[in-house]
C-alpha cells in the first residue's frame, strides 16, 4: 500500500542538524501519524507521499519548511506558574506554555522569583533539519481516526 492522505504510517526517524543528530525515535516505539492532518511538518509528509512500507526516504527541510526563522522580537514575560515540564526552572530549560495559539515551546532566558523571560521561538526555529526515515508500516485510517483526525491504539492516541 502507497502512503497518501489519511494513511495512517507507523516510522522510525532521525532528526539532525549539521549531521548533528537532535532526536531519534530507535530507542522506542516507532512514531505513528495520520497523513494529511496537520500531524507532522507538511515537508516530512510531502516526501512520504506514495512511499511503501519498508522504503527509506531522506528529507531536508529549510528553516521556512521547519519550524520558522528566529523572530529578533519574540520574548515575552511570563508567570513562572504559566510554565509546564519541571518543578526548578533554570536560564536555557525548554517549557511548554498554553497560549491562545495552543500549546507552544519556549526558551528560558531570565528566570526571576515569580516571572521568566521567555524566547518564544520553537528551539528549532533558524535550523535546517534532515530526516532520515524508515517506513514500517502503512495502513488505511479507520473512519474514528478520520473523524478526530488522529490515530488511535498502537503509537496514537489511546483512550482508556
Amino acid at each position: 500500500m502507497l502512503i497518501s492522505k489519511n494513511s495512517v504510517v507507523e516510522f522510525h526517524y532521525v532528526m539532525s542538524e549539521a549531521a548533528t543528530e537532535i532526536e531519534s525515535s530507535h530507542s522506542g516505539e516507532p512514531m505513528t501519524i495520520l497523513i494529511g492532518h496537520n500531524n507532522m511538518l507538511a515537508g516530512v509528509e510531502l516526501a512520504l507521499m506514495g512511499k511503501a512500507g519498508g522504503d527509506k526516504v531522506e528529507v531536508s527541510l529549510t528553516p521556512l519548511e521547519a519550524y520558522g526563522e528566529v523572530q529578533a522580537d519574540a520574548f515575552q514575560r511570563i508567570p513562572i506558574k504559566h510554565l509546564q515540564g519541571a518543578r526548578k526552572w533554570l536560564p536555557g530549560m525548554t517549557a511548554t506554555v498554553e497560549s491562545n495559539q495552543g500549546r507552544k515551546q519556549v526558551t528560558l532566558v531570565k528566570v526571576g522569583r515569580f516571572n521568566v523571560d521567555c524566547d518564544m521561538n520553537h528551539p528549532l526555529a533558524g535550523k535546517t533539519l534532515s530526516f532520515a526515515i524508515e517506513i514500517v508500516s502503512v495502513r488505511d485510517a479507520s473512519s474514528d481516526e478520520l473523524g478526530h483526525g488522529h490515530v488511535h491504539g498502537k503509537g496514537g492516541v489511546h483512550h482508556d
